[in-house]
This record gives structure tokens, C-alpha cells and sequence, in this order.
């Protein structure tokens, strides 16, 4: 955290506990971008994470924060919705430009990045990534958001927000259980329809194959929910394991499918001590639609 925004910081926590905020001329909460980040931080229960992603991506932190947009990706669309519902901080969980950093160098003389940057220039509007700390949160806050749309809460393992311990059903009926969840989306899968699955665990985003390979060896592990990851990895490892006979399955959702629902419970947790200023889930949706 930035030290010279703590104290700010916590004289806006005392606000939006349900004390005393300022108003500015047009009668709009005092608070500004920079102010509310860092008690969003506080919040985490986090210690400071060194060299973390979760920045200010674009905009001014010192701008009054009229309202609120959580959200997978600030996409241009979601940029627009914003707009439109006068909010002018977004909190974004994926990087804004591109890459995992935010690089910009690539697309100095990009039609696209630039049309993008000046959106959100024009509409003085900040945009901040919410990646590592709500990682970090007890729990994960998106585990806990995906936990909840999933409809599973009662199955999570004692002190986990991945695991989940199921009636024994099979691999078929767990794909009907998804497409009522996600009923837009294509998954997929590898793993046999009929094989038994007590546990399911998940791997939510792109922890990478490594990730993957070391869920998957655990024992109890019967289907793994995942996001992505590249095809010559994963998919080929349980396409073997699969041709070996073992009861195990994987089920690739899709990146922002398997973590968007963590942006949904940012927004609601956000509204426990944010209580002036106006805060709204944006879907992102899939990137891509499939033929």
C-alpha cells in the first residue's frame, strides 16, 4: 500500500462505516479513487504484496468517486455500461491492455489500444485491477464467488474455498448441472460421462498446467473445474491418464466463466462498508462466441 493514501484512507473508513462523509458541491461523496483503493486493500486483510499487479491502470486517484463497476475484464463494453450508469471507477480482476502487466509499449500505434485509452480518458474514468489481493482474502474472494454460483457451499471441505466433497453422482450429470449454470457456454471436457465423482475441485483462472498436474495427482481428486491453459499441456496429460483407465476427469470452462463470479461477490462485499456511493456487478461475458 501506498503510505501517503493510508491516512486519507482510514478517515474515509470512518465515513463509510456510517459516520460523517463530505459531500462535494453537487452533493456526491468526498471520496476519492485512490482513498477507497486503499481501504479496499485494508480490507483484504492482506500484507502489502511486493511488485503486485493490483494498481492504478488508468486515471487520476484523485478524482471523487461518483459510483462503483466490478468487473472480469474493462472491456470497452463494460467502459460504455459504466459510463452509463455514472461510475467512474472500475475494478477490473484481468489486466486492461492486453498482457498480465499492462505493457503499453507494443501498441504505442495501435488503433485499438489507442481508441480504448481515449474512452477512458475522455469519460475521466480510473481503472484499477483487483487481481492479488482478492486472492488473498479468507476467504479467496473469487473461490468464494464461484462457490457460491455453483450452488455448492455445503459441499466445500472443511477450511477450503476449492475443494468440494459431492453426493457420488457421475461426470454426465455434473455437465447438466453446469450448462443450467452457464447455460451459454461450451465446455471442455475430458473424462468419461459415466465415471464416478465424489470430489471436485477447482482451478479457477490460469494457475498454469504445474497447478493443474498437481491437483489432478492428488489422490481424491476425481474432476477438476478449471479455466484455461494451453492445449498441448493439460489436455494432453488426461488425455493419457483417461487412455491409462483412471477415474479422472477435467472440465475446462473458460477463463472468465470460471472466475467472473468472484467480481459478482467483490461487488456485494464491497457494499458492506462502501455505504455512500453506489456499487454495481458489470458481466463481462465470454470473450469469443462459438460456432
Amino acid at each position: 500500500m501506498k503510505k501517503k493514501l493510508l491516512l486519507p484512507g482510514l478517515v474515509l473508513l470512518l465515513a463509510v462505516s456510517g459516520k460523517t462523509m463530505s459531500k462535494d458541491p453537487a452533493g456526491r461523496p468526498a471520496g476519492t479513487a485512490g482513498e477507497i483503493i486503499e481501504i479496499i486493500i485494508m480490507k483484504t486483510g492482506s500484507p502489502a504484496i511486493a511488485n503486485t499487479v493490483d494498481v492504478i491502470k488508468e486515471g487520476d486517484p484523485s478524482i471523487a468517486v461518483k459510483g462503483i463497476v466490478t468487473t472480469m475484464f474493462a472491456s470497452m463494453d463494460v467502459l460504455r455500461k459504466a459510463v452509463a450508469l455514472d461510475c467512474n471507477l472500475i475494478i477490473a480482476h484481468e489486466p486492461l491492455y492486453y498482457n498480465h502487466s499492462d505493457a503499453t509499449a507494443l501498441f504505442s500505434d495501435d488503433p485499438v489500444f489507442l481508441e480504448k485509452q481515449k474512452y477512458i480518458r475522455d469519460n475521466n474514468l480510473v481503472i484499477w485491477r483487483f487481481h492479488d489481493y482478492i486472492h488473498r482474502m479468507q476467504p479467496d474472494g473469487i473461490q468464494a464467488g464461484m462457490a457460491s454460483k455453483l450452488g455448492w457451499e455445503k459441499y466445500l471441505a472443511k477450511g477450503s474455498t476449492s475443494s468440494f466433497l459431492v453426493p457420488e453422482t457421475n461426470l454426465g450429470a455434473v455437465l447438466v448441472h453446469l450448462k443450467k449454470i452457464f447455460p451459454g457456454s461450451v465446455f471442455n471436457v475430458i473424462g468419461k460421462k459415466d465415471m464416478k465423482v465424489r470430489t471436485i475441485k477447482i482451478a479457477v483462472g490460469a494457475p498454469g498446467s504445474q497447478a493443474h498436474f498437481r491437483l489432478l495427482r492428488e489422490q481424491d481428486t476425481d474432476l477438476l473445474l478449471a479455466g484455461e491453459v494451453p492445449q498441448w499441456e493439460t489436455y494432453e496429460y488426461m488425455r493419457d491418464a483417461v487412455a491409462q483407465g483412471r477415474n479422472k476427469a477435467i472440465v475446462f470452462l473458460g477463463h472468465v466463466q470460471s472466475e467472473e463470479a468472484g467480481m459478482d461477490y467483490c461487488a456485494a462485499w464491497l457494499k458492506g462498508f462502501i455505504k455512500d456511493i453506489p456499487v454495481h456487478f458489470v458481466e463481462t461475458g465470454a470473450s469469443y462466441w462459438q460456432y
